[in-house]
């Protein structure tokens, strides 16, 4: 695997037996790490920005740079969220990085001026950046803004209600229903009517539950009216959830995401905003998923947002398995670990998804330091939560 890291400045943390109990150090030092990830010149990324990049699954010699706001988004609004726990010199970093990212947001937007937003730069359009003979498609094949890193960029901006408002109000065309309905998914789905993971109008329906997860977690943050599409949203995921379609198929059910640790992740985000009724009943079941997942896997970085996943839901997680023979950062940042895979056979009819997507045909999973360090980051702050609660 060939990555340019002089962008990169590696910080050793050595790891002890004390470190749990140096939680607050650890802490400070991984936000003056992504601190100094965060582009501050580049002739390939944004300033302001956070670096990722993409490997093919089908060559898996090189990675490529990727130029996209998903990352750069998810680490403003989770910083965002946990912004009331960082006082004094923490606070005045915190706020530098995310000051630092505000303009990289416009890049991406809807170049109508719409507030949705693009995976990938709207102002030059491209499809998967530094991707050689890809770019001859750039104008002609450009994907249209997703919901997904639409809330994503809206909660990084801390958008005003009234946008909130505008934006779930278009949502509500682009849906599963008669006139368009879904062609990929498990049979007793596709009448249900949640919504699709792109506004594009050309684009075929097609649903992935971490995404679903995400709009409800925006339409429970803004306090929105919830509509029909809302409802049948959190029906499909209840229906995942009680057909255990995250544990038998979960690149199927979650093909932008695609493993069972991320879903659990964002379903445990998504109930830590406020209880949903009908969603806490899975509460037990998802806690004991996750403690198992957290027992067989040995990803540091899965072994992280299980843990994180855990705390949300009240529970004191296993033990991390951090090795000592290495840095923590070199265990962050070894590269294996994707949040986020572009899954360009999630938008084609069955049978062809299950099989591309099977073959690894169009998948390319996505790497970013910045982010890593972010749900470390997390992870130990919510441990604090749940120990200042005991």
């Amino acid at each position: 695997m060939i990555r340019a890291r002089s962008l990169l400045f590696v910080l050793l943390l050595p790891l002890t037996k004390s470190m749990l109990a140096q939680d607050s150090i650890v802490i400070s030092q991984l936000l003056r790490r992504i601190d100094q990830l965060q582009v501050k010149e580049s002739s390939v990324f944004p300033k302001g920005s956070f670096a990722s990049y993409r490997l093919y699954a089908l060559n898996k010699d090189r990675e490529k740079a990727d130029v996209n706001a998903f990352f750069t988004g998810l680490i403003g609004f989770t910083l965002k969220d946990l912004q009331p726990h960082f006082s004094g010199v923490e606070q005045q970093l915190l706020d530098k990085i995310l000051q630092n990212s505000l303009p990289v947001y416009s890049k991406f937007q809807n170049r109508k001026g719409r507030p949705t937003y693009n995976f990938w730069p709207t102002d030059t359009p491209r499809i998967f950046p530094n991707g050689g003979w890809l770019n001859v498609f750039d104008k002609q094949q450009a994907l249209p803004d997703d919901l997904d890193d639409t809330v994503i960029m809206l909660l990084a901006l801390n958008a005003p209600d009234s946008v909130a408002r505008q934006v779930h109000a278009l949502m509500q065309g682009f849906v599963n229903n008669g006139q368009k309905p879904v062609k990929n998914t498990f049979r007793d789905f596709r009448k249900i009517g949640a919504y699709s993971t792109w506004f594009g109008k050309k684009m075929p329906v097609d649903f992935d539950v971490c995404v679903l997860a995400n709009v409800l977690y925006f339409v429970q943050r803004y306090q929105l009216n919830w509509t029909a599409a809302d409802t049948a949203s959190l029906q499909l995921i209840e229906k995942v959830l009680e057909e255990k379609k995250h544990l038998t198929s979960a690149a199927y059910v979650s093909p932008h995401y695609s493993k069972l640790p991320i879903i659990l992740y964002h379903l445990s985000r998504l109930m830590s905003v406020k209880p949903i009724p009908s969603l806490e009943k899975y509460g037990p079941l998802l806690v004991e998923q996750a403690k198992e997942a957290c027992n067989n896997t040995t990803d540091f970085m899965e072994q992280v947002i299980l843990s994180t996943s855990l705390l949300r839901w009240g529970v004191q997680p296993p033990a991390l398995k951090i090795y000592t023979e290495g840095s923590l950062t070199e265990l962050i940042e070894e590269g294996s670990f994707s949040f986020f895979i572009a899954n360009m056979a999630s938008m084609l009819p069955d049978p062809l998804k299950q099989w591309m997507g099977g073959a690894g045909v169009g998948k390319f999973y996505y790497d970013c330091d910045a982010y890593n360090n972010l749900l470390v980051l997390e992870y130990l702050v919510w441990k604090k939560r749940l120990a200042d609660l005991r």
